[in-house]
């Protein structure tokens, strides 16, 4: 990905992502807490309407209570058969219709209707009314049935119904039933003082989901299936959001003093959510503003930035390429941008001034290496000398002069005809024979070498002058100390990919201290190894240098038990 899609990534999700979560959960958290709050109001307004609702029907319960128990209706149920006197009637009505919303009723004995008034209902019209069954349930206790489930309001002539059985007042044995209808403005009065918010509606419902009345008026008589009228609804709260007559609302229900109805209020969500809504519109108006603050930081900021580091990476391409055009910049920021784009041309600049510079001393340097080479010595006149030294030794019979000579002349040759700096390894195994048999006249046989080199590692091809540095301080740090006679064994094996070479000698070892010592002796160039010119560091670092970090010596040693150097080289065709 690139790196201006990256920074404008970052933007987004670190300003863009994280304002939208923010409006989002502010917005459904406001939300929930109105939705509690309006739960509250109606929970709170459902039980201030079922207050007055159970004082409005107290009062026609307390007319009727007090009625049922006079000696004028007692004793007309007990004889139903006597006929009724007009001092009887009026008498029966003053106890009835003493109150403005009672607009009618019938006194029925146990088997007849015995007396009425303005309502012609016959016993056997009576015993199959919905509210009948419950009426004789109720044992005496009123029995309230609203408009939307008595029937009157389907007939459009609204009414409620109160019945009850009348006992005798001594006995309490059934004498007969009383029903007084109730004009429905008393419901009216009740539910109009209701408090509702716009829109919202108040229900009064019975167990069978009818709508025994509401507020608005317009859905009495309307069966509805409430999910807490359910015989396994298990009531975790007292409201809950579900559609009512296709739209989306907050319904709370409250169980009424009477057992058989429930009030239920009912409001539109949206109008709930509509406070909500000035929220949900700022985090959309903060939301496309972080998003176009993004975009115009990636046009005038981030475009001009990647600009910058696209010319510098293509800058230090071209330099790679050993190309030194200075970077013009586009626009002047007066910014880190211009600083970078500056100090690259300066870094630039430099660059090819000491180019040119290295360049210059390498040819200075060429030139005196060959002067320095033409006034050297030929090294052909050095070998012509040896083979008459040579010569001479062999015609005196002395043979170990002879010997050494030979081996020193192939000892110079390889050093010095040489100029490759990888040999095959046999050669390189050649120049450490000829020197260890150089070093036996000057130790005077107190040591002992073997040198094994395995044919199928012949051919491969090393760093010329690697092991012959290691068995000189094999020499001069463990042959030479001992009083016994020493030992060393130069033997190449084959390790996977690799060759390794070990050089084992048998003194006195020496313990890492020693080792370290040893080691920045050899780079601050001690007397021994300033002569022989090459050491076990500079062996390391050319291997180093030329091969990688992986190659190069490993030393093994501890006091009493020897040294063991090992060489590690890549194998190398030729």
């Amino acid at each position: 990905m690139k790196l201006r899609r990256k920074i404008l990534l970052a933007i987004i999700l670190l300003v863009f992502i994280p304002v939208i979560i923010m409006g989002v959960v502010t917005y459904y958290n406001f939300s929930s807490a109105m939705e509690k709050k309006s739960n509250n109001f109606y929970w709170i307004s459902l039980l201030e309407t079922d207050r007055k609702l159970k004082f409005a029907l107290n009062e026609i319960n307390s007319v009727s209570n007090a009625a049922i128990t006079q000696p004028v209706i007692q004793q007309f149920l007990k004889n139903p058969d006597v006929s009724v006197t007009y001092d009887r009637k009026q008498e029966i009505n003053n106890l009835l219709i003493n109150h403005p919303m009672i607009t009618s009723f019938s006194l029925y004995s146990t088997s007849q209707l015995i007396y009425q008034y303005n309502a012609p209902m016959s016993f056997g019209d009576l015993k199959q009314q919905t509210w009948y069954a419950s009426m004789l349930g109720a044992e005496g206790r009123p029995v309230w049935s609203g408009p939307g489930e008595n029937g009157s309001a389907a007939a459009s002539r609204p009414v409620m119904i109160h019945a009850r059985v009348i006992k005798d007042y001594y006995s309490l044995e059934t004498i007969g039933y009383l029903v007084i209808y109730v004009k429905p403005d008393i419901l009216d009065q009740v539910f109009w003082e209701a408090a509702t918010l716009k829109n919202g509606d108040i229900l009064l419902v019975n167990k069978e989901g009818s709508v025994v009345f509401n507020k608005s008026g317009d859905r009495i008589g309307e069966n509805i299936s409430f999910p807490f009228l359910s015989d396994t609804y298990t009531k975790t709260k007292d409201y809950y959001v579900d559609s009512f007559h296709h739209e989306k609302s907050l319904i709370t229900f409250l169980p009424s003093h009477n057992e058989q109805w429930y009030l239920v209020a009912v409001t539109p969500l949206k109008l709930i959510r509509s406070e909500s809504v000035s929220i949900r519109n700022i985090a959309i108006i903060l939301g496309l503003f972080s998003l176009l603050s993004a975009l115009w930081f990636d046009q005038f900021f981030i475009r001009r930035l990647v600009r910058s580091l696209i010319s510098a990476v293509n800058g230090m391409k071209r330099v790679k390429q050993g190309i030194f055009v200075p970077i013009t910049s586009h626009t002047q920021s007066d910014d880190e941008t211009d600083l970078l784009i500056d100090g690259f041309n300066r870094m630039s600049s430099q660059i090819q001034e000491l180019i040119q510079q290295v360049e210059t001393e390498q040819t200075r340097k060429k030139e005196a290496e060959l002067q320095a080479l033409v006034a050297q010595i030929n090294p052909h006149f050095i070998y012509n000398s040896l083979e008459s030294i040579n010569s001479m030794a062999v015609l005196a019979g002395n043979r170990d002069i002879s010997k050494m000579v030979i081996s020193l002349g192939k000892l110079l040759r390889i050093s010095i005809s040489e100029n490759q700096e990888l040999i095959p390894l046999y050669m390189e195994f050649e120049h450490v024979r000829h020197y260890l048999n150089i070093q036996k006249y000057r130790f005077e046989d107190r040591f002992d070498y073997e040198i094994d080199i395995p044919e199928t590692l012949r051919s491969y091809m090393t760093q010329k002058l690697i092991v012959q540095p290691i068995v000189e301080n094999a020499l001069y740090h463990a042959i030479e100390p001992m009083e016994d006679k020493g030992y060393i064994r130069i033997q190449a094996l084959e390790a996977g990919r690799d060759i390794v070479i070990d050089v084992t000698d048998n003194g006195p070892g020496f313990d890492p201290e020693s080792l370290l010592r040893i080691w920045n002796k050899e780079s601050a160039g001690s007397k021994k190894y300033h002569d022989s010119g090459v050491g076990l560091k500079n062996v390391h670092e050319r291997l180093r240098i030329r091969f990688g970090g992986y190659y190069g010596i490993l030393i093994c040693s501890s006091p009493g038990g020897g040294s063991v150097v090992r060489i590690r080289v890549p194998k190398i065709m030729p």
